[in-house]
């Protein structure tokens, strides 16, 4: 079998994903159509799928069947970009630009995006209850709910991004920032890979414990990265705001410890992610370069 390279399977894994949430999302024809084409928006205008990706690399490690890892793949990247269009109103980071164009809101209005987000969030699940494979039995089905759910629940994202959002003018210890971090970017990076491992029937739980151990730490490292490239990046590559988080007061890694020490934190990170998979006996080479590329990538 040919041995792809990251940037090739990401491509592939892109156009499979893409295809799926082109199927599962209402056509911009069916009523209501602002509120579909809001979502198709939100959903389809780019972005880096590093959340579909992991399902994928996730369920290649552990030999799962790949028609099984479309759905979590579609689940994960609906419930981020539902969160992403909530994140950009008003009220919250009230941002115009994300992916490179105007955010939701400001592409219809403030109303649809909300409505929109809401029902981003609630077609994630009903992909999971509905259109996993029927050879799929119904207790992964619900575990896999469950996964999710509590990915972005108060315990998960959504309480990230409350911590976050209350955090806004005042200093973190590094523990408080971490833990914010945790719940709120980390919680789906986590709920990714877990997905993708579960779509093996015969998976065991010490693979599972040191699957998740690696997007514990890949999450912390993409959040800290990102927050390097608030400082160093620049607005057309990000394709969102660069500088917002420092004009908005928010607390960041750069701004606790500074680049160099943020830098090296991140490199840790990845060093105990790539640690962890060096039990396992599946094909974790695209977790390994996925890792790398987490503390590579320039948006």
């Amino acid at each position: 079998m040919k041995i792809l390279k990251l940037e090739d399977l990401m491509r592939q894994w892109c156009a499979r994903v893409d295809l799926a949430l082109d199927t599962h999302l209402p056509s911009d024809h069916t009523t209501p159509e602002s509120l579909h084409r809001a979502m198709r928006y939100a959903v389809l205008n780019g972005g880096k799928r590093m959340r579909p990706f992991l399902v994928y690399a996730a369920g290649q490690a552990v030999g799962a069947n790949q028609d099984c890892l479309d759905i979590p793949a579609c689940a994960v990247e609906l419930i981020h970009a539902y969160s992403l269009v909530h994140d950009d109103l008003p009220a919250m980071d009230n941002d115009d630009l994300r992916r490179g164009q105007p955010t939701c809101h400001k592409a219809f209005d403030e109303a649809t995006a909300i409505l929109a987000g809401d029902a981003l969030q609630a077609l994630a699940f009903h992909l999971l209850a509905h259109k996993l494979p029927s050879n799929v039995p119904a207790a992964t089905r619900l575990t896999m709910i469950d996964i999710l759910a509590s990915a972005s629940g108060s315990r998960g994202m959504a309480g990230g991004q409350a911590i976050d959002l209350a955090a806004v003018g005042k200093e973190l210890t590094l523990a408080e920032l971490e833990n914010m971090h945790i719940h709120k970017t980390g919680a789906l990076i986590r709920a990714s890979v877990r997905l993708g491992a579960m779509c093996q029937p015969a998976i065991e739980a010490s693979t599972l414990d040191a699957l998740d151990h690696y997007a514990k730490c890949i999450g912390l490292a993409f959040q800290i990265h990102d927050d390097i490239l608030d400082v160093e990046g620049d607005t057309d590559t990000l394709g969102k705001t660069q500088g917002k988080d420092l004009a908005h007061g928010k607390p960041t890694y750069p701004a606790l410890v500074g680049l160099d020490s943020s830098r090296q934190m991140a490199a840790e990170l990845i060093k105990d992610a790539l640690h962890s998979l060096a039990g396992l006996a599946g094909d974790t080479s695209p977790l390994r370069e996925l890792a790398n590329f987490t503390i590579q990538r320039q948006n």
